[in-house]
């Protein structure tokens, strides 16, 4: 591998007797791994899967996958049976400990792997704001919230400075993978090598404090912060976050962590862990979501629950635009944020009847509904293919009507039926081209 020769000194500076271990590493292949969503494979079994799995050394549903494997062109990836993520990006959550019903910021969220691991770790309870600054990915962010069947997550698009305006002392914990000069991924990618600059890294780690100033103010004081990188630059790590300390006195250092890919099995990560010491203060009330939902339109939704699911929903139902929403505990007033989603997309109200949306199917599990409201269709059959396709099933149900089309018990999407055939549901931009 072609590396910049500064960063080899710098590289040598750092490992000394290791760094030719290290050197010689960055030559083997990656590792692939992925992330296995528990809520749906209470459906399924992990020997289920059709490619083999190696257990991640600490992440309990991680797990390392063969190269020859292509589980992203599954439909089990489709119906968000599993997140495809690096081994050592699944470290920042892990260590961040999320439980049930807290309120957590993942400030620099795209493309989602952390927040997912985050929202499965809080049981899909309590309120998480999940934020990217950059509209195009927090777009990708969003629609792998969906997919994951997420009902307790806020995405946001906006900077860091600006959130913090909104929530002051708010979160019981933070995550902050941070944008960082990439040295970690040299390996994985060309470009990371062809753009890297002793200046880069002096910028990105001014940027990096920036951001941790402004995750400061958004956690309370007892709280939890995780500060990560998938850089090796010292200036980016134990130095930024050293002086962080020095800004902030109330903080502890409670661990750091670095993975080097010649000592584990993943790429090139920093993870620090950080304790804000004081009393928590009173108890942020949750403010009532902007605009709520008529009579109306809450029996409409009520007519489908009843005739498609075996449970019925409970929270704060609410409407942003046409689209009605399930709120998350804790649900923050939405006013001077950008939102791409807020809490479960449930669906529209179009001519006094309910429209489910995919993000509700993506939610949802068999167990959830009604029998007779399920067609399940076998993951290695033509016809898993064909709806993903965005083509019309041949089948006869006797419920004509909505039903939640599952592969292999796992749901992935609407389609609705007149009695012979099966109208697809499924959304025009996420159909397979392959």
């Amino acid at each position: 591998m072609n590396l910049p020769v500064r960063f080899v000194e710098r590289m040598q500076s750092l490992l000394k007797d290791e760094y030719d271990e290290f050197a010689k590493c960055l030559d083997s292949s990656e590792y692939k791994a992925l992330r296995l969503n528990m809520r749906k494979m209470k459906e399924l079994s992990k020997e289920a899967l059709p490619f083999k799995l190696e257990a991640h050394p600490f992440v309990k549903n991680g797990f390392y996958y063969s190269s020859e494997d292509e589980p992203g062109r599954s439909p089990y990836h489709m119906a968000g049976l599993y997140y495809i993520q690096e081994p050592s990006a699944m470290a920042p959550a892990f260590y961040l400990g999320a439980s049930p019903h807290e309120k957590v910021l993942d400030l620099c969220a795209a493309p989602g792997g952390k927040t997912t691991q985050i929202a499965e770790m809080m049981e899909n309870t309590g309120l998480l704001i999940s934020n990217e600054i950059n509209k195009e990915r927090a777009r990708i962010l969003s629609e792998n919230i969906e997919r994951m069947g997420l009902k307790n997550t806020v995405c946001t698009n906006m900077a860091p400075a600006a959130l913090a305006e909104k929530f002051p002392e708010y979160f019981d914990r933070i995550c902050v993978d941070a944008p960082c000069s990439g040295e970690g991924m040299f390996r994985k990618n060309d470009e990371a090598i062809s753009n890297w600059s002793e200046e880069n890294v002096k910028m990105c780690a001014e940027r990096q404090a920036e951001i941790l100033d402004s995750a400061d103010k958004m956690l309370k004081p007892g709280g939890r912060m995780v500060y990560s990188t998938c850089t090796f630059a010292k200036e980016e790590n134990e130095d930024n976050i050293e002086a962080f300390i020095e800004r902030h006195k109330e903080y502890e250092v409670e661990n750091e962590i670095r993975f080097f890919p010649h000592k584990f099995k993943g790429e090139g990560h920093f993870v620090a862990i950080l304790k804000k010491r004081g009393e928590e203060g009173a108890e942020n009330k949750a403010l009532k979501p902007i605009k709520g939902i008529s009579e109306k339109e809450l029996k409409a939704y009520r007519e489908f629950e009843d005739k498609y699911l075996k449970v019925k929903l409970t929270g704060e139902f609410f409407k942003m635009g046409d689209t009605i929403y399930l709120a998350p505990e804790y649900m923050p007033d939405l006013k001077k944020l950008y939102v791409l989603r807020a809490g479960l997309i449930l669906g529209e109200i179009k001519k006094d009847r309910f429209e489910p949306d995919h993000a509700f199917a993506m939610y949802l599990t068999p167990s959830m509904m009604k029998e007779e409201c399920v067609r399940s269709i076998s993951e290695d059959s033509d016809v898993a293919i064909k709806y993903l396709h965005g083509e019309t099933i041949e089948d006869y149900l006797e419920n004509k009507g909505y039903c939640l089309i599952t592969i292999d018990g796992i749901s992935v999407g609407w389609g609705k039926s007149d009695g012979r055939i099966i109208k697809n549901h499924y959304p025009k931009g996420l159909r397979i081209r392959y």
